[in-house]
């Protein structure tokens, strides 16, 4: 395989506690409480930092992003000692995006300047509905009040770039809660707006127990098409399947991923990808236990959890990510992240271009069309190996 450019590199670090498990999420959370031992998973993550400075040698770190569990039931003075670590024994690029998810209702009066001085320079506030009979089938801890109030204090600390994170197709929702909670979010008009639909994740308790009320399949994508007609009018530019931003506002960290870019894991549960010189692709990941975690990072040495993405793999996971955005990607970045020839994937792009699914790439790009980005998953599949 020829040697290429190594692709842009990111870090992503996971803080593993919540305050309680939300019934639909299947994240690596867990609910704090005897096993929360704060110092000594700082002190184990900023270890485990250091060692994927091995992995990073030169390569400088575009975005770093702190997710969970709840990051923001971190004090600052941790989040500080986490990115003192980064600063440490990385590159951090000039501009470095740095983003902490925080949730309303964990976050402390005041604490968001010192998260800001710490160095987070983005935040992701986790607000999911502004309706109070949705946050309480949700298992929020928050109300509509908390949310707002976040807002007002991430801007007064200086944060110029915040995310708010809304779901639809929630138990019980109909197009008029959903739309108010679209108009909701539109009052305080933040720079990006994560929009996506609530799924049943396996390993969750929504998946186990289906609440009532679930909108179906037509009222669903009528929910996501208003909402997403009402975004686009107040000047968000949907660029991904479920990101929504200002005019530069995009969040890199993310993008890094959409475009099979290269990132680093450290954190409990954490998952890594990494390209060598000669194009090979490995994936890995931390213990998912917090304690199982935080010994091994004590050892100095994790559990091998590396694999190797095959040729015949590579493919599709390229087009697994790059087709979630809606402009796409130039064809020439199947090669620059993955080794493969141009034409390698030309008979599921031949079949997806005939079936209306995909833009022809005779103009440089692979870009789904309007019905291949509405009906995203059947695209996807196409390029399944076999």
């Amino acid at each position: 395989m020829m040697a290429f450019s190594l692709p842009p590199l990111s870090l992503y670090l996971h803080l593993p506690w919540c305050i309680q498990k939300c019934p639909y999420c299947d994240f690596n959370s867990h609910r704090a409480g005897k096993s929360a031992h704060w110092d000594r998973y700082v002190a184990a993550l900023s270890a485990d930092i250091e060692a994927e400075a091995a992995h990073a040698g030169d390569r400088p770190i575009e975005s770093v992003f702190i997710g969970g569990g709840t990051p923001s039931l971190f004090s600052p003075d941790k989040i500080a000692t986490i990115i003192d670590a980064c600063r440490r024994h990385l590159s951090l690029a000039d501009l470095c995006e740095i983003t902490m998810e925080a949730n309303p209702g964990t976050v402390e009066h005041g604490s968001l300047v010192e998260y800001r001085r710490a160095g987070i320079s983005r935040l992701s506030i986790g607000a999911q509905s502004f309706n109070p009979n949705m946050l309480t089938v949700l298992g929020r801890i928050h109300g509509r009040d908390e949310i707002e109030a976040t807002y007002a204090e991430a801007c007064e600390a200086g944060f110029g770039s915040i995310n708010i994170d809304l779901m639809f197709a929630l138990p019980g929702q109909d197009l008029a809660d959903a739309m108010a909670d679209i108009q909701s979010l539109l009052a305080i008009s933040p720079p990006h707006v994560s929009w996506y639909q609530l799924t049943l994740e396996p390993n969750t308790v929504f998946h186990r127990n289906p609440p009532a009320g679930i909108p179906d399949d037509d009222l669903t994508w009528e929910i996501q098409q208003s909402g997403n007609r009402l975004l686009t009018l107040a000047g968000y530019e949907q660029y991904e399947i479920s990101a929504f931003a200002k005019p530069g506002h995009r969040c890199r960290h993310n993008l890094n991923y959409w475009q099979f870019g290269d990132y680093l894991a450290a954190g409990a549960g954490a998952h890594g990808k990494l390209t060598d010189a000669s194009g090979v692709i490995r994936r890995y990941h931390k213990p998912a236990n917090p304690l199982s975690y935080m010994e091994q990072a004590e050892s100095g040495a994790f559990d091998a959890n590396v694999s190797e993405v095959r040729a015949a793999d590579a493919g599709f996971e390229f087009m697994l990510n790059v087709l979630r955005l809606s402009d796409g990607v130039p064809v020439s970045l199947l090669t620059e992240r993955t080794g493969l020839p141009i034409d390698a994937l030309n008979a599921s792009v031949d079949a997806a271009v005939n079936d209306g699914l995909l833009k022809n790439p005779d103009a440089g790009h692979f870009c789904p069309t309007a019905d291949g980005f509405r009906l995203l998953n059947e695209l996807q599949s196409r390029f399944l190996p076999g």
